[in-house]
């Protein structure tokens, strides 16, 4: 890393490649189209770095990675001692030098000792400095439940990022999705917090490399009429099954996938709700100060003379986020969502 370091920032538009056109639909898992993702950001722009714990020679613990480092070279894609306070302070660092890393948390959980480092500095220095000093950094992290692994390997961390000013917060939900808004968030100029849905890394799906389709806010994961739930992550493919059974009872449910966690599409939340007339927010992470609650009340401030019911919320509960097999008790399921959508519908006012 020692040669990267030395060489000085490339201009903007100076010794730039182009990576070989993608075109066309391919089938992918998310891990596969994350890494194409992470593949053509390294050919397009030779300031872009890739960095954290393993991702070099082995390719990362999900194998997001591999293949990255024979192809573009250890100076380029290298590993870093077991440190997320060095991984972002060193991130920080390079983007103050004019690179673009894109650095790895192996596990959201293992963010805590790095806060310091991403709320003092990163998501503060292109506002201490009035844009002098820019931040494209984008921070890979695997995400949220779902693989019954060991403590600290699987948290809700979207409550804590979107509440940094400065810190920009997407979550994708799709094969499709994760290339294209990674492609997006590395070629932003400001600080991006990336959560890859763990559980969905091996979901396969078709990804369009012509039509991106728009990038910026949430997404009608499926239409409705009856009533919306809103959901990000690995839960807009819970919401969706949910919506399928939810079908049998004849209600035509709406799923809004709202993909950009900060900021939050206050508009695209106010056109489904004030169609459907009735809410339902669901997330992994503990109920209470959980992001669903910031979610439940711009939807009461556009949307309080249409709605039918109170917004509810299905979310984890509030204790810290189980290991191993009790996941299964914590994160919600598709019975906890469709009672939830009962008790919406159900409503009546006194």
């Amino acid at each position: 890393m020692s040669n990267a370091v030395a060489t000085p920032p490339v201009d903007a538009g100076a010794g730039r490649t182009v990576p070989a056109e993608r075109t066309g639909r391919t089938t992918l898992s998310m891990n596969q189209a994350i890494n194409a993702a992470l593949h053509d950001a390294l050919a397009e722009n030779p300031r872009t770095l890739v960095l954290g714990e393993d991702v070099g020679r082995l390719g990362g613990v999900f194998r997001v990675t591999d293949g990255l480092q024979a192809k573009f070279g250890a100076d380029r894609v290298f590993d870093t001692p077991l440190a997320e306070s060095g991984i972002l302070g060193m991130s920080a660092g390079l983007a103050m030098a004019g690179y673009h890393p894109i650095p790895e948390v192996q596990f959201d959980g293992f963010t805590y000792p790095a806060i310091n480092q991403l709320v003092t500095q990163i998501a503060r220095m292109n506002f201490r400095t009035r844009g002098a000093l820019p931040m494209p950094i984008t921070l890979r992290m695997p995400s949220f439940g779902g693989i019954q692994s060991p403590e600290l390997h699987s948290e809700s961390l979207e409550w804590l990022f979107a509440h940094v000013a400065g810190l920009k917060v997407v979550s994708p939900s799709s094969p499709h999705q994760a290339y294209h808004l990674l492609r997006h968030a590395a070629q932003r100029p400001d600080p991006v917090v990336y959560m890859e849905p763990k559980s969905r890394y091996w979901q396969k799906g078709r990804v369009d490399f012509d039509e991106p389709g728009n990038l910026e806010g949430a997404h009608v994961a499926r239409a409705g009429r009856h009533l919306t739930l809103v959901a990000w992550g690995a839960m807009v493919s819970r919401c969706l099954q949910a919506a399928e059974a939810a079908a049998e009872d004849g209600l035509d449910v709406e799923v809004l996938d709202l993909r950009w966690l900060s900021p939050i599409d206050a508009d695209a939340l106010a056109a489904s709700i004030s169609k459907t007339r009735r809410a339902v927010v669901v997330h992994e992470a503990p109920k209470t100060a959980g992001l669903g609650a910031e979610v439940s009340q711009l939807i009461t401030e556009r949307c309080f003379g249409t709605l039918k019911a109170p917004v509810e919320r299905v979310t984890g509960f509030d204790v810290p986020f189980p290991s191993g097999s009790l996941e299964n008790e914590y994160i919600p399921n598709i019975d906890r969502i469709l009672y939830g959508i009962q008790r919406v519908l159900e409503y009546r006012r006194g």
